[in-house]
């Protein structure tokens, strides 16, 4: 099975502890890490992606928002550069141990972080960093911490 991403959850799962929008979110994105934990591998979408589910029965999903289209954009463009390969619609990404130490160090360093600009997660996320992302949830064999 492959899990559907959009660029700026590439970011968001390095730090996600089980806190989120709603119960039903929550419950949703524990699932999609446990499968990233598992191993399967991501296909980079367009718009509302497997995290995304339980906001669009909102009146006005965030997700839609053109400032998240923009944040997408941004992620995209850093990951494409500390990787050194395409993060593009369509992309697969295996996301493995090695992978989650990358972009942990890189977000820790402050190299990845454009598209978190005015995320109501981001002071969330920079203490989850700071604390060595301990308590994350998306964890592959070899991949917890940065310590």
């Amino acid at each position: 099975m492959t899990i559907r991403l959009r660029a700026h959850h590439l970011l968001c799962l390095l730090t996600y502890v089980g806190k989120g929008y709603s119960p039903a979110f929550i419950a949703n994105y524990d699932r999609v890490a446990e499968r990233l934990s598992r191993g399967e591998d991501v296909l980079l979408v367009s718009g509302p992606d497997d995290v995304c589910g339980p906001l669009l029965d909102e009146a006005e999903p965030h997700c839609l928002n053109e400032s998240v289209v923009e944040r997408d954009r941004l992620a995209a463009q850093d990951l494409e550069d500390l990787l050194a390969r395409p993060i593009r619609i369509g992309a697969s990404l295996d996301l493995d141990a090695s992978m989650l130490a990358r972009m942990r160090q890189a977000f820790s360093a402050g190299r990845v972080r454009k598209a978190c600009g005015g995320c109501g997660w981001n002071e969330l996320c920079g203490t989850i960093a700071v604390g060595g992302y301990s308590d994350t949830l998306v964890q592959r064999s070899g991949s917890q911490g940065t310590r």
